[in-house]
């Protein structure tokens, strides 16, 4: 009996067997011929996820910037990706030119349609035998952290196996001057320590006396409206394991990216391209963490950090502060701080991780459960109104992780759901950005068997039958709370007296982003509403002013 792999739009693509895999390479050798005659270099994209995909539509995108052959093409790509009931879908769907990732940039359909259809210069394989064929491999290969725990971000550890693999594979196929450049976020000693042992190894075997041509480099890539230029039109580091590499991936980025408007930083060693990532995702996370403390201040003592925020904002060197929401998420700021404190031990061999490592690791239990206050604010609007929250009906709106995005990784509004759920609440959802929200449908195996927030929580088998409602009218319908959790433009502008009359009479409003003005929060309460949100104590003032008339 065949086996498929589905699509999220429900497109069953029956999974290839080893028979097919030496048409395959028929396939692939008589392209890059082609390509090879065309003069072009010849590009693997190990991994066709979030970044790999895109990643390989820039490269392939890409042009010779002067000389006689100004314009032309000068890369063919090969995105490969397992074939997995799970990722194999990819393929066929890169093959016609669509997208495997939704992307709210306007940029990446046609993009990935026109190196395709057009320009020939990208296609997509099964088969790692591929490999052989490459000038340069890009591995956008997941390396995630895994929590054992909520809230005890030490307890986890990272997971290296599927990069380990990728690069055992990559060192058995790859031409001894193929460059290979780690794009993935990694543990600070990975490239140098992990991968590179692994292909001088695999080398070895082979009787390669060449060494591998490693590098690394990550990527800062932006879901949003800007997605394609958070790849290439944006600032980038790199290193090599070695001189040559570090000539050779230099080169490689200068052609692909725009590094005439935004400069490469080349530094010495790998450890410390690795360490950027870090640092600067740990930095914006404890930036946020911070603010939590803050924030429940304010919540106790009648400020409105919104408030303080814009005016601290109005001095240049603290313009950039963010108010939290209720949670950070994103794949990468929830778990990179994660990676350097798990390295220190387990990679570079230091004993006194628990010593020096305390506002990285603190920072991360902070954010992982702020959810959790939101939570609460939802059941004391309900008590405040005389209800309970075990049988209300609580629409949450937004479940992506950041505004006017359908990415739901590690979105805040996940623990909300899932703390409220526990609490006997009947949970409603809506989002203008996102159609499935696979982290409760798919949750028994999604992101990976047992790794699902539903494991922290009691009652949550009910969620796997969740779905994203389009109608916010029909959504709100008999509504005892609104959780305005997500700040896409769609919710800013919303009328209270429409609300009201779409829910059917007064109900509790959660603000967890600074979404209501004052003028609608005290509407809300002229209505008959209940308001909180997180880090706005002023609220209170406001609803003992309409209270007092």
């Amino acid at each position: 009996m065949a086996e498929y792999s589905v699509s999220p739009t429900g497109e069953q693509f029956p999974l290839p067997g080893p028979q097919e895999a030496a048409a395959e390479m028929k396939r692939l050798r008589a392209l890059v011929k082609s390509a090879r005659a065309r003069g072009q270099e010849i590009v693997v994209v190990m991994g066709v996820g979030f970044v790999g995909a895109v990643m390989a539509a820039i490269v392939a995108d890409t042009v010779h910037k002067k000389g006689k052959d100004k314009g032309k093409s000068n890369k063919f790509v090969i995105g490969c990706q397992r074939p997995s009931a799970r990722s194999y879908w990819k393929i066929p769907l890169l093959r016609r030119g669509e997208s495997p990732v939704k992307a709210e940039d306007p940029e990446v359909d046609p993009m990935i349609a026109r190196t395709v259809l057009e320009k020939k210069t990208l296609t997509a394989t099964f088969n790692p035998d591929c490999l052989a064929l490459a000038d340069c491999v890009v591995v956008d290969v997941q390396c995630d952290y895994l929590k054992r725990d909520l809230g005890n971000m030490r307890s986890g550890e990272a997971d290296m196996a599927a990069l380990e693999a990728t690069m055992r594979t990559i060192g058995e196929k790859i031409q001894p001057q193929c460059l290979v450049l780690i794009e993935t976020t990694v543990a600070p000693g990975t490239t140098e320590f992990v991968a590179w042992p692994i292909l001088k190894k695999a080398f070895a075997e082979r009787g390669i006396k060449s060494v591998p041509l490693l590098s690394h480099s990550f990527e800062r890539v932006m879901p949003g409206r800007d997605y394609v230029a958070s790849i290439r039109d944006f600032w980038r580091v790199c290193a090599g394991c070695n001189q040559a590499a570090r000539k050779r991936v230099e080169k490689f980025l200068r052609e692909v990216l725009n590094t005439e408007a935004f400069p490469l930083t080349v530094m010495d060693r790998p450890i410390e391209s690795e360490t950027c990532k870090i640092v600067e995702n740990s930095y914006r996370a404890t930036i946020l963490a911070f603010l939590h403390e803050w924030s429940l201040f304010a919540e106790r003592n009648g400020v409105d950090l919104i408030k303080v925020i814009q005016a601290i904002k109005m001095r240049p060197t603290h313009n950039n502060m963010i108010f939290p929401g209720p949670g950070i998420g994103g794949y990468c700021l929830p778990k990179d701080g994660g990676l350097g404190y798990w390295s220190y031990k387990h990679i570079l061999g230091f004993e006194d991780g628990d010593s020096v490592f305390k506002l990285s690791t603190a920072a991360i239990d902070i954010n992982d459960t702020r959810g959790l206050h939101a939570a609460t604010l939802v059941r004391d609007a309900l008590r405040n109104l005389g209800r309970y929250i075990a049988g209300a009906k609580v629409l949450i709106c937004g479940v992506s992780y950041r505004q006017d995005v359908g990415d739901t990784r590690y979105s805040g509004s996940e623990l909300v759901v899932r703390r409220l759920t526990e609490m006997g609440a009947e949970m409603h959802m809506h989002d203008p950005y996102v159609e499935r929200w696979y982290e409760l449908e798919l949750q028994d195996t999604y992101p990976a068997p047992g790794q699902s927030w539903a494991r922290f929580f009691r009652n949550q088998q009910g969620l796997k039958n969740a779905r994203i409602e389009k109608d916010l009218a029909a959504a709100l319908k008999k509504a005892e709370a609104v959780i305005l959790a997500v700040p896409h433009s769609a919710y800013r502008d919303l009328d209270p007296d429409w609300v009201v009359a779409a829910a059917g009479g007064p109900l509790a409003v959660i603000d967890c982003f600074g979404i209501l003005d004052d003028a609608k929060i005290r509407r809300y309460f002229e209505l008959g509403c209940e308001v909180k949100a997180l880090g706005r104590g002023h609220i209170q003032r406001i609803k003992k002013e309409v209270r007092a008339r």
